[in-house]
């Protein structure tokens, strides 16, 4: 195998694919990844068993062939090279030459054959949806999802492509975030599949403004076509919790807020809070929002906002990251918050299909 290659477009090919790559493995050519001539390009594939990812990259093909190397030892490289084109060069022992400027570099391959082949993905049930809504949609809900790894159906998003809609659903089981967006889905392609947080961190990390996705799900995996790159996953197996039961059929009250100015204020608040008594309270009076943290041997914060609210005083404590993730997500000047008392959980919304459902927490 030779190419030529233009530096900056092979290190931002390899910036794709290379955070699939397994940094603990007992198969060495996992961590690697797989360089394969194509037509005025070069495929580059990298996969855990669970995760793989392929993307291509605009390449002079002197002479075709194929080979496995060191990503991150190769990513490593390529970054440091001075010139503008690298060469690269395979001989019949797999050994790689790669050439840029004045810098040569000889690094140890694998073959092709050693590397796991991706997958079919035959008479899966298509989907196709904007690359904008898609990725907008996974940033309102991913960070809810749970890391805690005996609850495992829930490390990963819910989407249920069902009554043309596509929901997504992240749980950590403390909080819940929730979107829709409008989908034509045929009744027989009707499913509900959990997508694992690694596919959904690459995802974030691959999709853009522009263009479509295309997404195939088949028996127990998912792949996503996006422009020049391919993701597939296995999915996580298990039923995902009846989630509707834990969103309130009905709140009794409504507040209107700035989304930017509670944000920014319960930040602020939440720098007196401590691990111990990770908390801020909510405190709701005539036409006043307090903010308060109160941390015994450290201090106290407190924070007032103007706000429309005629019921009764009352106080309702939350987890300030759990507050702050959802307005930090959302890009509306304005949100709402629905209660109903001090123990009941309290919802977010706005004037979009997406809701946001955290538990309070029970104080002193």
């Amino acid at each position: 195998m030779k190419i030529s290659i233009q530096r900056d477009k092979f290190l931002a090919g390899l910036q794709v694919v290379q955070s699939v790559v397994s940094t603990r493995t007992t198969l060495p050519v996992l961590s690697n990844v797989l360089i394969k001539t194509g037509e005025g390009n070069v495929s580059l594939s990298t996969t855990d068993l669970d995760t793989g990812i392929r993307t291509a990259v605009e390449a002079v093909v002197e002479k075709e062939g194929s080979i496995t190397l060191p990503a991150r030892r190769l990513f490593s490289i390529i970054r440091e090279l001075p010139a503008a084109e690298v060469v690269i060069e395979v001989d019949s022992k797999l050994h790689a030459s790669i050439r840029s400027g004045n810098s040569f570099f000889k690094i140890m391959g694998l073959a092709e054959s050693d590397f796991p082949p991706f997958p079919k993905t035959e008479g899966a049930n298509l989907f196709k949806l904007d690359q904008a809504v898609f990725k907008d949609m996974l940033k309102k809900t991913s960070y809810a999802m749970s890391t805690d790894e005996s609850r495992y159906v829930l490390n990963g998003a819910l989407l249920s492509f069902r009554e043309n809609k596509l929901t997504m659903v992240a749980t950590d089981g403390r909080r819940l975030a929730l979107v829709d967006h409008e989908l034509e889905v045929p009744k027989t392609n009707e499913t509900d599949i959990i997508l694992p947080t690694k596919a959904v961190n690459e995802l974030q990390h691959i999709l853009t403004d522009k263009g479509e996705v295309t997404i195939s799900i088949a028996e127990n995996q998912i792949s996503f076509t996006i422009s020049d790159t391919f993701l597939v996953s296995k999915l996580v197996e298990g039923n995902y919790p009846n989630y509707r039961q834990v969103i309130p059929s009905e709140t009794k009250e409504r507040i209107t807020l700035e989304r930017e100015l509670f944000l920014n204020s319960v930040r602020r608040v939440a720098l007196l809070s401590s691990e111990k008594s990770n908390s801020v309270k909510l405190n709701f009076g005539k036409n006043i929002l307090e903010i308060t943290a109160n941390t015994p041997d450290v201090g106290e914060a407190r924070e007032s906002l103007a706000v429309n609210y005629k019921g009764k005083e009352f106080a309702i404590a939350f987890n300030p990251e759990y507050l702050i993730d959802p307005l930090r997500n959302l890009d509306t000047p304005e949100i709402s918050l629905d209660f109903t008392d001090e123990l009941s959980p309290g919802v977010i919304r706005y004037n979009k299909p997406f809701l946001y459902v955290i538990m309070p927490m029970r104080t002193a």
